[in-house]
């Protein structure tokens, strides 16, 4: 390839496919998309390879500026049978939230108006009302998640002091997440507390110094500590703070407002279970077991939610519009006992056996492909652990199961498998009935393809 035989970019400008994307793209970016194709092929040319003509050029100018805008945010059908995917948004939203989110992106709102008074009003007080007549707390502040809200309590409440824990809950959550650096963070100092497996109540009573400003309490949200165990009940904790004057704060991270062991599963503890326990502060996440947007929700003794809520951090980790709105849509679910039939994660953990075999039968008539089998859904998301849900399955057999798993992640949508024993698993239970057409579509090409 002689260098100088590359078109010029104002010599590709004036051809009709550039024309067309300027009109696409804008002229700015594909000039350099152009430039970008011109220095990629002088870096790479071979003296043996003729000069590519200028709709060749173009041709890949147009491919860069895909691969640049392109969105990377896309929605998938989840077919892993992880209810709670953390890697795939966490949990889907209802109906009435979408619609909450949609209705208040178009214009205005009153996100910080009061209509009433024609005044400033406060964007927390959307959600808090909801939360309080829900689960009879005095108080409620929202955050944009669950890691902010624990990283404000510990900063309005125990910035340069000492906060107590349990060494057995010294937990690290997805994402690297851990207690002791968000801690450090918040510039208190952590005080562990017992051992790995054993904490009693008289080791936090020899804890307690002059500088001891809370004692908090993680739930563990994502393992389990099995064997020779023991740690002071919630009653005892929040006990013994009251006897020294220290909020106990619970981080329960899932957020349950549901009984769990009413659909098989071992029993998390409820938000509900928390406040009536007396724990100053109870923090959870809105995204989990809640079945709503990511959010942090703060729930507790109202003086120390004026306290966090005044702090200048509050400002810093506050939630939108949209999490309000589809966060106050969620828990409208909730009040209207309506939980199990709109909310997606608990439509998915309470649908019957026969529905999810049923559907598994649908797809693989409907394709000719794969074979029914008998499986095991699981909660995800840090909740639960160990805890599962009996499936039926859609598996289908492969030589090469991760290439067979890959080409379903290129459709459109893309569909998440699971891969076990050389098949490719697709568990109905996760993914939402209106996709299962989209999914038998993309099946029959894959079986067409061969």
């Amino acid at each position: 390839m002689r260098l100088r035989d590359l078109p010029s970019v104002d010599h590709l400008l004036q051809h009709k496919a550039a024309l067309s994307l300027i009109a696409l793209f804008g002229r700015p970016l594909t000039v350099q998309a152009i430039r970008e194709n011109l220095d990629i092929l002088r870096s790479t040319a071979h003296y043996d390879q003729p000069a590519p003509n200028a709709e060749q050029v173009l041709n890949q100018a147009e491919s860069i500026l895909n691969s640049w805008l392109s969105p990377t945010l896309i929605p998938v059908i989840n077919a892993t049978g992880v209810i709670i995917h953390t890697n795939l948004g966490r949990a889907p939203l209802s109906h009435a939230s979408r619609k909450a989110m949609s209705d208040l992106s178009v214009g205005y709102s009153t996100l910080e108006y009061d209509i009433e008074r024609g005044k400033r009003g406060k964007r927390e007080t959307h959600p808090a009302a909801l939360l309080c007549r829900l689960t009879n707390a005095e108080a409620a502040l929202v955050v944009n998640n669950n890691a902010a809200a624990i990283l404000l309590a510990l900063t309005a409440l125990a910035k340069r002091k000492e906060v107590l824990i349990s060494r057995s809950q010294l937990i690290e959550i997805g994402g690297g997440f851990r207690i002791p650096e968000v801690m450090r963070q918040s510039g208190a100092k952590l005080v562990e507390v017992g051992t790995t497996n054993r904490t009693h109540l008289h080791d936090f009573e020899q804890a307690i110094s002059p500088r001891t400003k809370l004692i908090l309490c993680a739930h563990h949200s994502n393992f389990k500590i099995v064997g020779y165990t023991s740690e002071p009940s919630p009653a005892e904790l929040v006990a013994l703070g009251r006897r020294h004057t220290i909020p106990v704060i619970n981080d329960l991270g899932s957020g349950a407002l549901l009984d769990t062991a009413a659909f098989g599963l071992a029993h998390e503890p409820t938000v509900q279970e928390s406040l009536r326990a007396g724990f100053s502060l109870v923090a959870f996440s809105g995204d989990k077991l809640l079945g709503g947007p990511q959010a942090g929700i703060l729930l507790g003794n109202k003086a120390i939610i004026d306290r966090l809520r005044r702090h200048p951090l509050a400002r810093a980790v506050r939630p939108d519009k949209l999490c309000l709105a589809a966060l106050a849509a969620t828990l409208r679910h909730y009040l209207k006992d309506e939980a199990l039939q709109t909310i997606p994660i608990w439509q998915m953990i309470a649908v019957p056996e026969e529905i999810l075999k049923a559907r598994a039968e649908v797809w693989r008539s409907t394709t000719c492909h794969g074979e029914i089998v008998s499986g095991r859904s699981t909660i995800g998301g840090g909740s639960l652990p160990d805890e599962t849900l009996p499936t039926w399955l859609l598996a289908l057999p492969a030589s090469h199961p991760n290439a067979l798993a890959a080409q379903l992640r290129r459709g459109h949508p893309p569909i998440i498998a699971r891969i076990e024993k050389k098949h490719v698993i697709l568990d109905p239970r996760t993914v939402l009935p209106e996709q299962d057409e989209l999914l038998i579509s993309q099946l029959k090409k894959m079986a067409a393809l061969g």
